[in-house]
């Protein structure tokens, strides 16, 4: 049996950045991804949006993380020739009625150190002709990325300061022992390794990949439940050159307006609550698109959007429950007791912006 310092399970967005600040503090790593290919799962199923910061509790590690995250992430992108742009973006109002959760919104993120500019119906409307709206917030920092040439950034950092990356090595099982963590790897060419460290950030896995640990007390894994989320794209040009959001809804951020980096147009995610992993979309969600659309461009037309892609989130509880919306949950020895384990659950968004910074706090922990 091999014997390793550090095991990153997971090659995401936020496996990898880990695994990049472990490499470059010295560790010797090794990432496993059960795929063949790295960030085939949430991580390149989101809208590669840059997060400002808005929308989380003050205090919480999404808020922290987003908002630091993002700094570093705009300086990485510009140093290591990431594609990105800060697009903008605008939160809407359709209605009097939700003007006063734009202001809630605002002193949510002022909170957070995150500065928003309120504008009445006409100043949006200058900024976005095509828009229909009362009142918005102004997000001047939210940005756009290449999340894969993101992934591929960290990847190859990593691997420049030593870091190892297995493809096809799903961890199948594990054991806390006297010596370290053993992880029990499957794949073309099963094994079995003895880490001093092992991060967990497995994504929709991490409880799967926690619950087959033995050693760790089963009240350390808490329940996964799926938020599976569709896209649509807009045939011809985009009428809109901010990203869009409606008032945000339980789940999510309603069915939005973000671009891509050429200026393509997609809409979503929509929230579907499921119990499997089926990247399907559904033509027929289309149909409520639409209406959610016309309330802030009443000017969609019939037929103009067809199915694009779907992303799925990990989520700590179901429709109507705190676990809808939950914080980053990192648990580690604080927490279960156990030296050099850190799991990770519920990382969902922002956690493409806050990747830089979930890696320090990870780093920080381990070095604790």
């Amino acid at each position: 049996m091999d014997r390793i310092d550090c095991a990153v399970i997971g090659a995401g967005v936020v496996g990898l950045a880990i695994a990049r600040a472990l490499a470059m503090a010295g560790r010797e790593v090794v990432i496993l991804e059960s795929a063949d290919a790295i960030g085939t799962g949430t991580s390149s199923r989101n809208s590669e949006v840059i997060h400002a910061g808005i929308y989380y509790p003050q205090g919480s590690l999404k808020a922290q993380f987003c908002v630091a995250g993002k700094t570093k992430l705009y300086d990485f992108c510009a140093e290591h020739g990431v594609p990105h742009r800060r697009a903008g973006k605008l939160i809407v109002a359709c209605t009097e009625a939700q003007i006063p959760t734009l202001h809630d919104l605002r002193a949510k993120a002022a909170e957070n150190g995150v500065d928003l500019e309120f504008l009445d119906g006409p100043a949006a409307r200058a900024l976005e002709p095509n828009l229909t709206a009362v009142a918005a917030l102004l997000s001047p920092s939210t940005g756009l990325i290449d999340s894969h040439a993101l992934m591929l950034a960290y990847v190859g950092d990593a691997e420049q300061h030593g870091a190892t990356l297995a493809l096809n090595a799903p961890v199948t099982g594990g054991e806390i022992t006297e010596t370290g963590i053993v992880l029990e790897i499957g794949g073309p060419v099963p094994t079995t390794l003895l880490c001093d460290s092992v991060v967990n950030s497995a994504g929709l896995f991490a409880q799967k990949v926690a619950s087959s640990i033995r050693g760790l007390a089963s009240d350390h894994v808490p329940p996964c439940r799926y938020a599976k989320g569709s896209y649509f794209v807009l045939a011809g040009r985009s009428p809109f050159t901010h990203l869009v959001y409606p008032c945000p809804e339980e789940g999510g951020l309603g069915v939005h307006l973000t671009l891509d980096l050429a200026g393509r147009a997609r809409f979503g995610p929509d929230v579907e609550w499921v119990d499997d992993i089926d990247y399907r979309v559904d033509p027929r969600r289309g149909d409520k698109f639409y209406a959610a659309i016309r309330t802030y461009w009443p000017a969609l037309k019939d037929d103009a959007l067809s199915p694009g892609y779907s992303g799925i989130r990990p989520k700590l509880g179901g429709p109507g429950t705190a676990g809808a919306n939950p914080d980053f949950l990192i648990n580690g020895p604080a927490q279960h007791g156990i030296k050099g384990l850190i799991n990770l659950f519920a990382i969902e968004s922002p956690g493409l912006t806050a990747s830089l910074a979930i890696a320090d706090a990870v780093l920080s922990r381990l070095s604790e």
